[in-house]
């Protein structure tokens, strides 16, 4: 049986999500601050994360690494100049913790270059413990973010979060 979560909570995780992406799209400098101070990040290829091997192709633990990730994006990763867009859709809980909910949520991540290519960089679904902070983004922030990329590669560099 699915639990009947409040329309308010599923609301507030629909925004959150919906500024996560934003966020990373327009306005890096503010993903970390959608994590609590100690919140694990990692991203993982499908074919790993199902045999139980969360061997990370990203990995950062606490906002300190994802602040540190953020500034080697601005000022000394070298990379083709691109934008992308991240989408997200069936999010829904899956649980609650002591602290907080279980979400899942699908994700889909487009890539644009200066040469006028789009394509689809990445999909696959992020697993995420969610926990109420009165000072996160719509009074939430992520606990834990596990995306988990479908395929085992990415097209191609991983510069960007998920």
């Amino acid at each position: 049986m699915i639990a009947a979560w409040p329309l308010e909570l599923r609301l507030s995780l629909l925004a959150l999500y919906d500024d996560y992406g934003a966020a990373i799209d327009d306005d890096l400098e503010r993903w970390p601050d959608f994590f609590t101070p100690n919140a694990v990040y990692r991203v993982v290829a499908r074919e790993n994360f199902e045999r139980g091997r969360l061997w990370p192709t990203m990995w950062c633990e606490g906002r300190g690494m994802m602040a540190d990730r953020v500034t080697a994006i601005r000022r000394t990763s070298v990379y083709v100049p691109r934008q992308m867009r991240h989408f997200f859709s069936c999010i829904r809980i899956t649980g609650e913790t002591s602290e907080g909910w279980n979400v899942q949520a699908h994700f889909l991540v487009g890539e644009s270059t200066p040469d006028g290519e789009s394509r689809v960089f990445a999909m696959g679904r992020s697993i995420d413990v969610v926990v109420r902070d009165g000072d996160g983004p719509h009074g939430l922030r992520f606990a834990e973010k596990t995306c988990v990329y479908d395929g085992n590669l990415i097209q191609s560099s991983l510069i960007y979060p998920l």
